[in-house]
């Protein structure tokens, strides 16, 4: 876990980032949690209940996506979570509110794409956020380069974190590229493709992490924290993304499977106590 201390410093991303950054670095036990809900789904008021159940059950940090038709980097769990959500009728404003409820019990950070972002312009969209509390900002589909550049600065303007993500197969001059640019957490992709449990991880996680974190010792680096995410299901994933060194463990297709069972709320607690327990809490 990373005990980089933040108070009293300013960040790149203003207010949003310094609360993420605090909640990885006062997270208790081994890593902070970040836990992916999907807006609105099975519906709404139960959605509700289940972004309570995670901050009650250990979440240091909610993912909340934005239900979309084309979600390139969703596997097929959130995929179809999102279009139970969209056939219910949950639209933008929706998970806005969803955020304004949970943000004084926790730092949110919306999981969106681009298009979302950039057709009421970036300004506007983000200022939306930041008035509704939200601390950051995930848009997989607009890589840290000239495409992200007014959407970064417009994360700045307004205090939010811009949470880059780097994979397997990025190139580690990109990645030391992508680190220098990211605020929050830098967000690992512990695998190749969409998002979707997988079986064992160990194997992968170690090198992942340290791809990440590896402009470490430059000079100007900012000490960001790794979070590791795309396949982590239970609590032994959670410690063994503990053991290859991550900050922070990201869990999103287990929790939202969990979400449309019979019981939902119940499903979800189950699953944040097991992945609790394997980040030594």
């Amino acid at each position: 876990m990373s005990t980089e201390e933040t108070t009293g410093t300013t960040l790149r991303g203003g207010a949003g980032e310094e609360r993420i950054r605090r909640a990885f670095s006062e997270a208790p036990g081994d890593a902070a949690l970040v836990a992916y809900m999907m807006g609105g789904y099975p519906d709404l008021e139960t959605s509700r209940k289940i972004a309570r159940a995670y901050v009650d059950g250990g979440a240091d940090v909610v993912e909340l996506g934005i239900p979309y038709s084309d979600p390139l980097a969703d596997g097929p769990i959130i995929h179809a979570a999102g279009t139970v959500a969209l056939r219910a009728g949950i639209v933008v404003d929706d998970v806005i509110e969803l955020g304004r409820e949970l943000s004084p019990d926790v730092p949110v950070v919306l999981m969106t794409y681009a298009n979302l972002v950039l057709h009421p312009g970036a300004p506007v969209f983000l200022q939306r956020l930041a008035d509704a509390g939200f601390s950051g900002l995930i848009v997989p589909d607009l890589p840290i380069g000239e495409e992200a550049e007014d959407v970064m600065a417009a994360c700045d303007a307004v205090g939010l974190a811009f949470i880059p993500l780097v994979a397997p197969t990025t190139a580690e001059d990109r990645v030391r590229e992508v680190r220098q640019a990211a605020r929050g957490f830098l967000y690992a992709v512990s695998v190749t493709g969409t998002t979707g449990e997988r079986g064992s991880m160990a194997e992968q996680f170690g090198e992942v992490v340290r791809r990440a974190k590896a402009s470490g010792g430059d000079a100007g680096d900012t000490g960001i924290p790794v979070g590791l995410g795309f396949g982590i299901a239970t609590g032994e994933h959670a410690a063994q993304a503990v053991a290859a060194g991550a900050d922070g463990v990201i869990v999103g297709s287990r929790l939202v499977r969990a979400a449309g069972d019979e019981d939902p709320v119940a499903s979800v607690a189950a699953v944040m106590a097991d992945l609790v327990s394997g980040l030594g809490r």
